[in-house]
């Protein structure tokens, strides 16, 4: 949020400002949906009752198993005779009248232990994200009509003591559509629910949110999904209702002032939350494609790269012949003659053919020669004695 101020408007006649305040740190935290579903739902779970099966369920029975040899299972078997139940197995998740698979216990982990810090960081979020329309009415809330947001009332706000006197208020500050809203949404509770004090469902409506209260908790408290909360009192599971960022809330002015008391400034750290203090963001602009795409950041950088350096495929010289010769230059030579051979008529190939075969001929004759020449001159030596 970059406004400095916000109005705030009379409670009993709202044309008229009565004055501005400045916008609470706290409304310009970083939002963090993460840590505000991962907390919610961390504390949902230290609501819940404890609950178990009695240890002697399934067991309330002397069963035991007949044994191999009378063709039947081997499960445990309630004695007796004479009734229908004689006979029947016992004990086993399997069989009607047992005990379940892995009995509960009381004694099971209900409950979660968050950090401190941890939850005063998802509240000073959802405070944040209340503080932005779009998430709001994101959230289902409507708020077509609604003056200004964040929504600030004069401390007279905390004098109303009747509820057609804040049924009044409401429809003159264009919150009252939020609550029909919510009004129209009651329904029967699906399941075992409605039986079990949880008859009815209904979606949240405005949370109206003060720092005194002289009547004003009397006064609102009997409008469908209307809920109120004491400034010192903030909880996620009011601000953020299923760990969904956006609640529609009505401030006080005191309620409003005092929250920068709470949470602390960016300048100084909060009074009465020990060492808190209020998160910052990373970014003071978010918007990561402006600031690459900004003249200042694109005169610094290095021109795109128009054309990658490509590595060439791998090849086999025994099959490519372009490879080969690369590595043997002496192989076009040797290609070249063998394609001419090649290209030879059948005539031509048969003349080349005898030539090749007379000279051989000659080449063994003039061997021959030379062989019987040695031969003699051999003999004619005699014997060799070293």
């Amino acid at each position: 949020m970059s406004r400095p101020v916000v109005s705030v408007y009379d409670s009993e006649n709202v044309e008229n400002i009565v004055a501005t305040v400045s916008m609470p740190a706290v409304l310009t935290a970083p939002i963090r949906s993460d840590v505000v579903h991962y907390v919610h739902t961390l504390m949902a779970k230290n609501a819940r009752h404890v609950y178990a099966v009695s240890l002697k369920a399934g067991h309330q029975t002397p069963a035991e198993s007949w044994g191999t040899g009378r063709a039947v299972a081997r499960i445990p078997r309630v004695p007796g005779g004479g009734t229908s139940r004689s006979g029947q197995g016992a004990f086993g998740n399997m069989c009607r009248g047992g005990r379940m698979f892995g009995p509960t216990k009381i004694w099971r982990r209900w409950h979660r232990k968050i950090s401190v810090n941890q939850r005063r960081y998802a509240v000073s979020s959802a405070l944040a994200a209340s503080a932005l329309p779009a998430l709001v009415m994101a959230r289902g809330h409507r708020i077509d009509n609604v003056l200004e947001f964040p929504l600030v009332l004069s401390d007279s706000l905390n004098r109303v003591s009747q509820t057609k006197e804040a049924k009044a208020i409401l429809e003159k500050i264009g919150a009252y559509d939020d609550v029909e809203k919510a009004r129209d949404s009651k329904k029967i509770h699906c399941g075992v629910g409605k039986m079990r004090n949880r008859r009815y469902t209904q979606r949240r409506g405005p949370l109206i949110c003060y720092d005194v209260s002289e009547g004003l908790d009397k006064a609102f408290r009997n409008l469908p999904g209307v809920e109120l909360t004491l400034v010192d009192n903030l909880s996620l599971l009011d601000l953020a209702p299923g760990g969904h960022l956006g609640r529609f809330i009505i401030w006080t002015k005191g309620a409003f002032e005092k929250l920068d008391s709470l949470f602390g400034t960016y300048d100084e750290g909060a009074k009465f939350k020990s060492g808190f203090n209020l998160p910052r963001s990373f970014m003071t602009n978010a918007d990561l494609t402006r600031i690459i795409n900004s003249d200042e950041i694109q005169s610094v950088c290095k021109p795109a790269v128009k054309s990658a350096l490509e590595l060439p495929a791998k090849t086999n010289p025994l099959r490519n012949s372009a490879a080969k010769i690369s590595l043997n230059p002496f192989h076009a030579a040797v290609k070249a003659r063998e394609e001419a051979k090649q290209a030879l008529s059948k005539e031509a190939k048969a003349k080349l053919l005898l030539e090749k075969k007379s000279k051989l001929l000659a080449r063994s004759k003039k061997f021959a020669s030379r062989k019987k020449a040695f031969y003699k001159s051999a003999v004619a030596e005699g014997t060799v004695t070293f």
